[in-house]
């Protein structure tokens, strides 16, 4: 009996290759390139199952290049680069990585918070360039953390893992969500409020919700506005829930405080973007869940959803199992 053939386009940790190589036959690209989109097309067009990370874009053109793909498994909580709606009319299952990389984002959301309220980057480049000329009362004032509010826009499992950290600084904790978290109200003592209520009341905005079509440009000219001009946004989640432009315009009008991001409207980010030139803003290059042991888990996780899914299985991680029960999975 021939063995399912699972196309890997980028590199993957050994740990994830093995499982995948000990039921599967794998065409692999072992390199961290990006891989262009003709080569995406040649490699699925005889496989079972993908393999991929969230910058290749799985859509109707790569369905129609693979007549026989079954699964694809995203390595990545998000899943904003597949056409969910496309894969589950074809009957392909597809999955993602959730909970492996939740305490290492946190991590991330609540250094991005930290590093812009004390002008950690700011201060760091302050010394390296050479222009600490001595201690003055004025030098890189920032804001206190402990003790600030804390607005959470997504209070998902990485939402709530911020919101831990933020109990720590004996933060107040406010959130928004598409549906109340009364769990997360009790145990973190977190208070739902509307979005514009959170906007104004809170002195670190921190999103961390998916990028859906609801949530796309969630954040804009009129949102920037309701925020207090001492107060920071930090976006941890997908770079086009904010409007860019706006964010740029409210920086330089000072109708915020600064921001820290790390992940942006286009990746890799534009030199020319005003973000890169503004001592108020941190930036960050999609950073979130990079750690070794993350990025392994990461993997792993996304090559047990490939064996499941080929196997006949419900995947431990499907984001349409509905597509189970049509077309070809």
């Amino acid at each position: 009996m021939s063995r399912p053939k699972v196309y890997v386009p980028n590199a993957i940790p050994d740990e994830a290759y093995r499982i995948l190589a000990e039921h599967c036959d794998i065409l692999y690209r072992d390199t961290e390139d990006p891989v262009p989109d003709d080569e995406v097309l040649a490699g699925v067009r005889d496989a079972d199952g993908l393999v991929c990370y969230s910058r290749v874009k799985v859509n109707q053109a790569v369905l129609d290049a693979a007549p026989r793909l079954r699964a694809v498994s995203n390595i990545a909580v998000g899943y904003d680069n597949l056409d969910i709606p496309a894969l589950t009319r074809r009957g392909v299952v597809a999955t993602n990585t959730p909970g492996v990389l939740t305490e290492t984002t946190a991590d991330l959301a609540f250094a991005l918070l930290m590093a812009i309220a004390r002008r950690v980057v700011e201060a760091d480049r302050y010394v390296k360039e050479g222009r600490w000329d001595g201690w003055r009362p004025s030098l890189m004032v920032g804001r206190d953390v402990y003790g600030a509010t804390i607005g959470i826009v997504g209070m998902g499992r990485i939402g709530q893992a911020v919101a831990r950290r933020a109990r720590g600084f004996d933060m107040r904790i406010l959130y928004h969500n598409r549906s109340r978290n009364p769990e997360a109200e009790t145990a973190l003592g977190a208070e739902y409020k509307p979005l514009d209520d959170l906007l104004r009341e809170a002195d670190f905005v921190v999103l961390l919700t998916p990028l859906t079509p609801e949530t796309k440009g969630l954040i804009g000219a009129r949102e920037l506005a309701l925020m207090k001009p001492d107060a920071y946004l930090i976006n941890a989640a997908r770079g086009a829930v904010v409007d860019e432009r706006a964010l740029i315009a409210a920086l330089r009008e000072g109708r915020i405080a600064g921001a820290a991001l790390d992940v942006y409207e286009q990746e890799p980010v534009a030199l020319d973007n005003p973000l890169l030139t503004m001592d108020n803003v941190v930036t960050l290059p999609h950073i979130g869940s990079a750690t070794k042991a993350t990025r392994i888990a990461m993997a792993v996780t996304a090559a047990r959803n490939m064996v499941a899914a080929l196997a006949g299985e419900v995947p431990p991680n499907a984001v349409n199992p509905e597509a189970l029960g049509s077309g070809r999975a």
